[in-house]
């Protein structure tokens, strides 16, 4: 009892010396503010840097009841109403956008008839708007406000994710398309499984009935790869019991044939540095040079087992590579992530719906594709094949979207095309794209003056490295242009700025404006896209990075030959969708031009040296001048794409091959072996390559142009390239589609036969795993629909027979 009161009255003690500090705080911060505002009356709560979950900052501001009782200490309490409306008058006579008063004229917008907007934030930010037009409706009401806290606001992915989640479930015929065009995928996968099981049950002496495999431990959030090849492990896989090896199925396959093709051993790419001036044409004799790797193409592994003498056994069981004469690691068993008979089960009850349900296919011609007039409307020409009918491609206008125009992209989509799709910027909200608006936003420049010394990475299209720059001087030269010290110009790209992650998370706005411009939402939406496999994955799986990201980089509309603003030639493991959102062209001096020229001859000479045999025309290798494009329009080109048709990769890798010893790539330096054509990206085809490529294989890729507003959808598994024309800022997506899971496999495939120190050795995208939980879904969803399919069908019956 006597600790009890003693614990008491402590208790006691402290409350009464929390309570008198308290007070004590509270007088001095009243005492504050009676010094701060004893000759204005009073006080203004202010609020510079919003609420990041403020709505456009359209909440009423802050107006505290102890401010206006502390403010007027006479008035009576039915007047506080009042002096909190003139507060807010008061407040609102501050610019929305700088949050500064007294900076001259200000417009208040008549529509909200509370936000004003000073007339230099109208002219520094919004220089497409007048001053009418923020009186008639300010930039918050319109949507597209480019202040701080506006940028920061989060309210609108928040509710596009809320969205796809109470969305009511797709319409059937998209769960039938999804489960008639994975079906054939899960019956490989389960093909492939039912074959381990019985190379098992050999193994133990058993029959397959009788075989019990065990489950491995690894969590949903977990990401599982083979040790050999870098391949992602969705399901089955053989792991060692004394240590943490696991290896794939395809592994155990071809390590039971005889011929290990996944997870080769790792190469080495050097290039050596001679110096700056070697850049551009300069002789270098005798000099001693440094070696740099290049971290595009393979990166620095060191293998901790060797490959050299693993073999599987006669029965076909397969001892650990990391036995050594110290120790025993034994066999690798056969283990399950999703359990033994998942695939199997989901595979039985895909085929007995596949049975019920029946959706007629898409037909082998679209209407558009059967259109000869050469100016018909919705397709863009960029090939010239003979004997060819699809030299022309689908380009729709995003707005006003028709139902057909689905039924239309399915149809190309399907065959490997890929489609245009213009103004898609129109139908937004017409939030700023500038790049010095996105920086603002991103590095705090409003809150912080120090950050326009933050540092970026960025790479120098010349010799393809990595330099350091300030943030504020690259998109000075994203406007203006930059030059070296031959005044060459000097072309930039930033490097994974803002990453994927920040995108969301510290630009939620553009994040969100630029979602909401995406055509085809069933294939393109992110959060809730029915026909895009990567929405499929359960919230506890971990989810591969799709973006979206932003590309921006200089560009100028000559062909350079050397230092061109360029993506080199690669393929993606996905599907992708490319936005152009902000261009900027930068016009060159005549001593730019002249120093162009000059140079040009000196890359010349060089090139007779060390890329051209005597018994070849130097001229016909040398890089020239864009000339088969008309560059005059309306301004807004932006980009020059060249994607190849899949049936013509194997001509263009043996193009490729042959050819490689023509092209340079880190510190300019001529190429001297080729793993992978391809997926390598060290290769960009100039105009004269492209006319060799067609000369010599008879193939040639889609050229086109995409210009501001217009996005570009590149299917899995087509090689492409670009080449910025102006100063560009593309916005990128990735996702995956049905029509191309069966390319989405053979590409994962093809990346598992890499150098495992290769940069596009790893299994990133996991398209196995999205296709199994794909179907789990669309099973699913197909069993909650056939009651209602059912009810309707009662319901028309009821109906005919009613009325007849």
């Amino acid at each position: 009892m006597d600790s009890s009161i003693a614990d008491r009255k402590t208790e006691e003690v402290k409350d009464r010396y929390l309570i008198k500090y308290r007070r004590r705080r509270r007088k001095q911060k009243i005492e504050a503010e009676d010094t701060k505002v004893h000759n204005e009356g009073v006080r203004i709560v202010d609020n510079d840097e919003g609420d990041p979950n403020d709505n456009y900052c359209s909440r009423r501001p802050k107006i505290k009841k102890i401010d206006i009782e502390m403010m007027s200490p006479n008035l009576h309490t039915n007047n506080s109403k009042l002096i909190e409306e003139q507060l807010i008058r008061e407040r609102f006579l501050f610019c929305h956008q700088c949050q500064i008063k007294g900076r001259g004229k200000t417009v208040r917008c008549q529509n909200c008839t509370m936000r004003r907007y000073c007339a230099p934030c109208i002219r520094n930010w919004y220089p497409h708007l007048k001053e009418d037009d923020i009186f008639e409706s300010c930039p918050v009401c319109r949507g597209n406000c480019n202040c701080v806290a506006c940028l920061r606001s989060d309210i609108l992915i928040k509710e596009m994710k809320q969205k796809a989640k109470t969305k009511e479930d797709e319409h059937v015929e998209f769960s039938v398309y999804l489960l008639q065009t994975l079906l054939p995928h899960l019956r490989l996968l389960n093909e492939e499984q039912m074959i381990e099981n019985e190379t098992e049950a050999k193994i133990q002496g058993i029959s397959i009935s009788e075989l019990r495999i065990k489950e491995a431990g690894y969590y949903k959030d977990e990401r599982v790869y083979c040790d050999n090849c870098k391949t992602s492990i969705f399901d089955y896989h053989r792991s060692c019991t004394l240590c943490s090896f696991d290896l794939c199925l395809i592994c155990c396959r071809e390590l039971r044939n005889g011929q290990l093709l996944g997870g080769a051993e790792p190469i080495m790419f050097d290039f050596s540095h001679k110096g700056r001036g070697y850049l551009h044409g300069e002789e270098v004799v005798n000099r001693r040079v440094n070696q740099t790797q290049s971290n595009d193409v393979a990166k620095p592994v060191v293998r901790e087992w060797s490959r050299f003498g693993w073999h599987a056994e006669s029965n076909g069981s397969i001892p650990c590579p990391k036995v050594s004469d110290e120790s025993n690691h034994g066999f690798l068993e056969l283990r399950s992530v999703l359990g033994q008979n998942f695939i199997y089960d989901l595979l039985c009850k895909a085929n007995e719906l596949a049975l019920r349900h029946k959706l007629g296919t898409l037909g082998n011609f679209c209407t558009c594709s059967r259109n000869t007039n050469v100016r018909y409307h919705g397709m863009r020409k960029a090939a010239s094949r003979a004997n060819s009918s699809d030299n022309y491609l689908y380009c729709p206008r995003a707005v006003q979207p028709q139902d057909e125009d689905l039924e239309h992209f399915r149809w190309h989509w399907k065959n490997g095309e890929p489609v245009i799709v213009s103004h898609v910027i129109d139908s937004t909200s017409g939030l700023s794209w500038e790049p010095s608006v996105m920086c603002r936003a991103l590095c705090h420049i409003a809150k912080s003056s120090h950050a326009q010394h933050l540092d970026v990475k960025a790479i120098d299209c010349l010799d393809f490295c990595e330099v350091k720059i300030k943030i504020h001087e690259f998109f000075t030269g994203y406007k203006e242009g930059r030059v070296d010290w031959l005044d060459w110009p000097r072309i930039l790209k930033l490097k994974d700025w803002p990453s994927s992650n920040l995108l969301e998370e510290r630009l939620p706005r553009h994040c969100a404006e630029f979602i909401s411009s995406l055509p085809f939402k069933e294939y393109t939406d992110p959060f809730g896209g029915c026909l895009n496999l990567a929405v499929k994955l359960p919230e506890e799986c971990l989810k591969p990075d799709l973006g979206p990201k932003t590309y921006i980089a200089y560009g100028f509309p000559q062909e350079l030959g050397r230092g061109d603003s360029v993506t080199k030639l690669h393929c993606d493991l996905s599907d992708a969708v490319n936005v152009l959102t902000h261009i900027a062209e930068v016009k060159l001096e005549a001593k730019h031009l002249t120093a162009i020229k000059n140079l040009k001859e000196k890359h010349l000479q060089q090139d007779k040296r060390e890329l051209v045999s005597d018994d070849q025309d130097v001229d016909k290798v040398n890089m020239k001048q864009e000339s088969d494009l008309l560059f005059a329009g309306d301004g807004s080109e932006g980009a020059l794409w060249d994607i190849f048709r899949r049936q013509d990769v194997p001509k263009l890798q043996e193009y490729l091959r042959k050819h490689f010893k023509e092209f340079r790539h880190i510190h300019c330096r001529p190429l001297k072996q080729v793993i992978h054509p391809i997926h390598d990206q060290t290769f960009y085809l100039t105009v004269e390559h492209k006319r060799k490529l067609k000369e010599e294989y008879g193939i040639e890729p889609w050229t086109f142009i995409q210009k501001l507003g217009e996005a570009v959808f590149i299917p899995a598994g087509c090689p492409h390239q670009v080449r910025n024309l102006k100063s560009c800022n593309k916005v990128a997506m990735d996702f995956v589609s049905p029509e191309n899971v069966g390319e989405c496999f053979r590409l994962s495939e093809e990346f598992r036969t890499l150098p495992i120190n290769h940069g596009c050795a790893e299994d990133k995208l996991e398209v196995k795993k999205m296709t199994v939980y794909a179907m789990q879904d669309v099973i699913t969803k197909l069993k909650r629909a056939r009651p209602l399919i059912q009810l309707s069908f009662v319901k028309l019956i009821i109906t005919i027979q009613f009325t007849g």
